[in-house]
């Protein structure tokens, strides 16, 4: 009988951990915060607040970020772009892995 009740629960907790990672989003920009990229930043997110604009999908940090980033997205996106390409440029400059740079 208890055998059975650990059975359970072991199956139990694994469809859960399946459910949940069925349920993860990925967003654009390697999951960071689409608002603080806005303002030159790079907040790593869960993406577990997320909005979808232009049929893509950017994470926040906060449902706070979410609204600003909202209030006027075309504008935020074009410097979220921005930003996060120059943070890219950066990291790949410190990795000194490009050897036609």
């Amino acid at each position: 009988m208890r055998r059975s009740y650990i059975t359970c629960a072991i199956v139990g907790a694994s469809l859960l951990g399946l459910a949940t990672a069925a349920l993860a989003v990925t967003g654009e920009f390697g999951n960071r915060c689409a608002m603080s990229l806005v303002n030159g930043k790079d907040t790593p997110t869960d993406c577990s607040i997320n909005e979808s604009y232009g049929g893509k999908t950017y994470c926040f940090s906060s449902q706070k970020t979410r609204e600003a980033f909202m209030k006027s997205p075309a504008e935020n996106l074009a410097k979220a772009q921005k930003n996060y390409e120059m943070i890219r440029m950066k990291a790949h400059e410190r990795a000194n892995r490009c050897r036609h740079c």
